[in-house]
């Protein structure tokens, strides 16, 4: 912490998740790739949890009245399922197989979107069947590095709910995700101040994204809002690829 350089660095990994938490989905992604420039990768996604937990306190009074009931029944339960399997499976899984199925699937779904924009489609209706399976692995993805996104995306994308629904759904979703990851976080890596203290100092730049996000998620249109999340959601998963064949 006593690097500028790195503070600065760290400052805009909390920013982003605080984004993220605000109603911006995807750009938290960007934030255990921040600080794994610093740190092993599991010690930045074991600080970064804090913080994602306090942002979602902010989340969930911002959009206390924003939500779909019925996809969160769904997507709950196979979340918390998806983070208790990648707790089991933790010493057994690579990362880099999960990161490379997350990212085929992010930019496999945003194409085939984007070939299909000209087409009037109606709005599917939340399903169990997929809710399962994308939850499921929301959850699991989530708990591996904090990259639930592009699953829980690929599901409720389709829908055409709201943007402040959407991004509600999102928020409440993943507070109860992240809630779920502390106890095994804890288990597999137990915190030491130096992670408390860190996430500590990064808090108020987070809680700032949070409000902000919060704020752009209001302003920005409809139409635009999902094509950043589109383009988001490829940036990311291509990111994700981009790691796989560096490694």
């Amino acid at each position: 912490m006593n690097d500028p350089h790195y503070l600065m660095w760290a400052a805009l990994a909390a920013g982003l998740v605080g984004l993220s938490k605000g109603g911006l989905p995807t750009v938290g992604m960007l934030s255990v790739p921040i600080l794994s420039l610093f740190m092993s990768p599991v010690r930045a996604v074991v600080m970064l949890l804090p913080i994602y937990i306090i942002s979602d306190m902010v989340g969930l009074w911002l959009y206390r009245k924003n939500f779909s009931a019925i996809n969160l029944k769904i997507l709950i339960p196979a979340g918390v399922a998806g983070v208790l399997v990648g707790w089991l499976t933790a010493s057994m899984v690579s990362d880099t197989a999960v990161k490379l199925l997350i990212g085929l699937m992010g930019v496999g779904f945003v194409l085939n979107a984007w070939r299909q924009r000209k087409s009037q489609h109606a709005p599917v209706q939340a399903r169990w069947d997929k809710g399962l399976l994308w939850g499921g692995l929301s959850g699991f993805s989530s708990f591996i590095s904090h990259a639930g996104g592009p699953p829980f995306q690929v599901y409720l994308l389709p829908q055409k709910l709201p943007k402040a629904v959407f991004a509600g759904t999102s928020t409440l979703f993943f507070a109860v995700i992240n809630l779920a990851k502390l106890g095994p976080y804890h288990q597999l890596r137990p915190y030491g101040i130096d992670e408390m203290m860190g996430a500590m100092v990064l808090i108020p730049f987070a809680l700032i994204g949070t409000v902000l996000g919060a704020y752009l998620t209001r302003k920005i249109a409809d139409d635009w809002f999902f094509k950043w999340v589109q383009i988001g959601l490829l940036a990311i998963s291509l990111k994700l690829i981009a790691e796989v064949l560096q490694a």
